[in-house]
């Protein structure tokens, strides 16, 4: 019998006696991770959305994975927060029925880890990397991705990369966006985040798409995968959802998924985009959590912890790592959502995340309410690195259409009561010739995508013309 430690020896006898390779490998992997020593402790007590637990728990940290028995049932699992004196304090990822007094705690050894691999394209996942998509087991990949790491330090990180077609006008045009980039969509409810969401998975040109639902409503996101992003969309994305019902550390960890599998994908030098629906959702999980683990409230009732993990979370995104051999690693582009409270764009989490990205995208209701999709209003919207990735004469497009879509704006409820009069101001005579042309522009089907060049050549020809 060949030494254990020696693994291609151990896979040659395996093939001898009848094993495949692969199956041997994979129980040596799992063999190995085991941990030889396993410590435990005991329910002292549960209080609301917390346990706490006593004894032998002198290896937990703050983010340590525990494993709580249950009478009849699985084990709970659950995540260290805090401690209280001598007791740790739980937060579970489930509900706590069947969790009584002195019950056994283990350690999880590995902790919060992912094995992703590229055959997870195509497939819903939830907040614990498992399929819920009913087309059977993941493969694991071998190598372990922490759900909650560090971003890359900001000396050891590239710079970001050319243009990305988006295939969305508006965007292409008025937010140009750089690979590795992070742009922000500030929206309310209901004015078509989701639909934009989709048309940028299926259009965007990249190479894989890793899509984040956290805590969205049940029934919408077997809509949003069907329907909304489609067959089509889904065929190079990772979905992960976790939805409004769920305990607020299991929306929390699908925020972390989400950027794991990114990184995953990013180190296999695929082009990432990665899109999350929405940050506010996750600041909301984070503030519940923070607040049963008794931080103070703050800002609109937000922990202090909500706005430290904030920026944890969104530096993952960006241009990649540089490596030992001095090549830089695949970016991750990433878009992140923010549902404004009340339609208020200076709200807490909107004004903490537009602080910490690189540009923003501005729905409103108003424009949505006149029909005009995606209700991108561009003269608030911004992207912080598009002088760079803009021709000299593309530049003077954005610029002259700006001028245009300004004048009109200035002037908009006097033209609609009909208090203007045509030829008081040229430009203003213009911006009223040109203003039909120029939303019929910025209107675009979900179905429909057209590439960077032909947006602002579209663009420059209406700037050109004489409605």
């Amino acid at each position: 019998m060949p030494d254990c430690g020696d693994t291609e020896a151990t896979v040659k006898f395996g093939a001898a006696v009848g094993f495949s390779g692969s199956s041997l490998r994979s129980l040596i992997a799992a063999v190995e991770r085991l941990d030889p020593l396993t410590v435990y402790g005991r329910v002292a007590a549960v209080n609301g959305l917390l346990i706490e637990a006593r004894g032998g728990l002198t290896r937990l940290a703050v983010g340590a994975r525990v494993e709580i028995e249950r009478l009849g049932q699985t084990a709970l699992p659950a995540e260290v927060v805090g401690f209280r004196e001598t007791r740790a304090l739980l937060m579970p990822f489930g509900p706590v029925e069947g969790v009584a007094p002195g019950a056994e705690i283990r350690i999880v050894p590995e902790g919060a880890v992912v094995r992703p691999t590229k055959a997870w394209l195509g497939r819903i996942i939830n907040a614990f990397g498992e399929p819920i998509d009913g087309l059977g087991p993941l493969p694991q990949g071998e190598v372990p991705y922490p759900l909650k790491t560090a971003p890359p330090p900001a000396h050891a990180r590239g710079r970001v990369g050319e243009r990305l077609d988006l295939g969305v006008r508006s965007m292409n045009v008025f937010t140009t966006t750089c690979r590795g980039q992070r742009l922000g969509i500030f929206a309310g409810s209901g004015v078509g985040k989701s639909v934009l969401l989709s048309m940028l998975a299926k259009e965007a040109t990249c190479d894989a798409v890793v899509v984040g639902l956290i805590g969205e409503r049940g029934r919408e996101v077997r809509e949003f995968v069907e329907e909304t992003l489609g067959e089509e969309g889904l065929r190079r994305a990772v979905v992960v959802v976790a939805t409004s019902d769920e305990p607020a550390l299991t929306r929390r960890q699908a925020a972390y998924m989400t950027l794991a599998i990114s990184e995953y994908m990013r180190d296999q030098d695929q082009e990432v985009l990665c899109l999350m629906d929405s940050v506010t959702r996750f600041a909301m999980a984070q503030r519940e959590i923070g607040l049963a683990a008794g931080e103070p409230p703050t800002t609109k009732g937000y922990t202090p912890t909500v706005f430290t993990e904030l920026p944890k979370l969104l530096e993952r995104a960006g241009p990649g790592p540089i490596r030992a051999d001095g090549t830089t690693a695949a970016p991750i582009t990433a878009l992140f959502t923010v549902l404004v409270d009340g339609d208020d764009h200076n709200e807490p989490i909107a004004d903490a995340t537009r602080g910490i990205l690189d540009g923003h995208i501005v729905m409103e209701r108003a424009i949505a309410e006149r029909g005009r999709f995606p209700a991108i209003n561009v003269l608030k919207s911004i992207s912080r690195t598009m002088p760079g990735c803009q021709l000299p004469h593309e530049r003077d497009i954005v610029k002259g259409a700006r001028q245009v879509m300004a004048a009109y704006s200035n002037m908009e409820e006097l033209i609609r009561i009909g208090a203007y009069r045509a030829g008081a101001d040229p430009v203003v005579d213009r911006a009223i010739r040109l203003n039909p042309a120029i939303e019929a522009f910025l209107s675009q089907d979900k179905e429909e995508a057209t590439s960077l060049d032909d947006s602002f050549g579209l663009l420059g020809q209406i700037l050109q013309s004489e409605y």
